[in-house]
């Protein structure tokens, strides 16, 4: 039985507990990673679509999301590694004025946070991407800034490099329970031993509320399943990101890209949203997203699916992650409720992690704290999820 001593547990390998081990590790902190599956990213992470955008309505994520791009845009230049970077954008497209209004509306805050958006016309956008449907299009946003990469070769490579920083990762190992005392976290204990520390990290994804269940908390997290598809490859046509936010009785938003190696990847929002853990395919997406996709792109329409898959989404009341400290139990920092976008989010909020772990804090870093709160009031909803 293994017994060992760690400045930090994290528990969880995916899209936030590898970058946030990666991040203390390049601090100096000595840090243990615990996952039940198999290897890295194998919970929610591999079912990602590979989009980063700092396109979003609330400040705090554009400013998390921003880093991320920096972050996975030089990776290869910084590390080597080829993570299938690529710098198409995004475009929230609209055909008719209630979509139009509501992207118009958010242009302001998005420029004011930092972010390269413009609102484009028809035939502006048209020259963006020139397979959209003329028919009926008002214009659209565009954030040249926004890109895509493979969620698998991002990940191992973070791993790998959080290993290179002496970050310590086991496998096949179930966290049973938190050693809590005197209203502080003393020890994470598993299914193969105690492991001594300060401090766990809960980054848990859809699983959140078990780990929170260890310590006596009941975090306000609700997973629901999402699906994704992709397609065979045809030969270069699309450059950004394309997201249709319009909604249909059976959708809330609709988006897809071109991989450089040519197939199309695509997700849908659903709608009615499909709560609990189930993360078998359904009949109804393939129909669904196919015919959005071939509203908003015509030539779409003879393009083969290779496969489609289906994984979950950690949701909060909000829309938006719950990053900090409790303050019921001393030494437990929550890193959950990523609402799908814990791929995007997940390189800056390491580095975010990292500097509140070791109390280094920017006056930035405590102005995005305050907006993700685990105790925040969860009244407003964002404006894109």
């Amino acid at each position: 039985m293994a017994n060992r001593t760690h400045d930090v547990v994290v528990i969880g390998s995916g899209s936030v507990g590898i970058p946030s081990a990666w991040a203390m590790a390049r601090s100096g902190l000595k840090v243990l990673v615990l996952d039940r599956l198999a290897s890295p990213g194998q919970g929610s992470n591999k079912t990602a679509i590979g989009g980063i955008r700092a396109t979003h309505s609330e400040p705090a994520k554009i400013q998390v999301c921003l880093r991320s791009l920096e972050i996975a845009s030089t990776w290869e230049e910084t590390y080597g590694d080829d993570i299938d970077w690529r710098n198409g954008g995004y475009s929230f497209v609209a055909y008719d004025d209630r979509e139009a209004g509501i992207l118009k509306g958010l242009i302001e805050a998005q420029q004011t946070g930092g972010l390269n958006i413009t609102w484009r016309d028809r035939e502006d956008l048209l020259e963006i991407a020139p397979a959209l449907k003329r028919e009926g299009l008002i214009g659209g946003t565009f954030s040249p800034g926004d890109g895509m990469c493979s969620p698998l070769l991002l990940g191992h490579a973070m791993y790998q490099q959080a290993c290179r920083e002496r970050a310590e990762f086991r496998f096949r190992e179930s966290v049973s329970g938190i050693d809590v005392e005197g209203a502080r976290v003393r020890a994470v204990i598993t299914d193969k031993g105690r492991y001594e520390t300060p401090i766990v990290i809960n980054a848990a994804g859809a699983w959140a509320n078990e780990v929170g269940a260890m310590v006596g908390l009941e975090h306000p997290i609700q997973p629901d399943s999402h699906e994704g598809g992709i397609t065979e490859p045809v030969a270069p046509f699309l450059g950004p990101m394309i997201v249709d936010i319009k909604p249909t009785k059976r959708a809330a938003s609709c988006y897809f890209f071109q991989l450089a190696t040519g197939q199309i990847v695509f997700a849908l929002t659903p709608k009615p949203i499909l709560p609990g853990f189930n993360c078998r395919e359904t009949s109804e997406f393939l129909p669904i997203v196919a015919k959005r996709m071939i509203q908003l792109i015509p030539r779409l329409s003879g393009l083969r699916v290779r496969r489609t898959w289906r994984g979950l989404y950690p949701m909060s009341p909000d829309g938006a992650p719950l990053v900090g400290w409790s303050s019921e139990v001393g030494g437990y920092l929550m890193a959950i409720g990523m609402c799908g976008h814990g791929f995007m989010l997940g390189p800056g909020l390491g580095e975010l992690v990292d500097r509140l772990v070791r109390d280094d804090l920017a006056t930035d870093d405590r102005t995005i704290l305050d907006s993700l709160s685990p105790y925040r009031s969860f009244e407003s909803q964002a404006a894109l999820k």
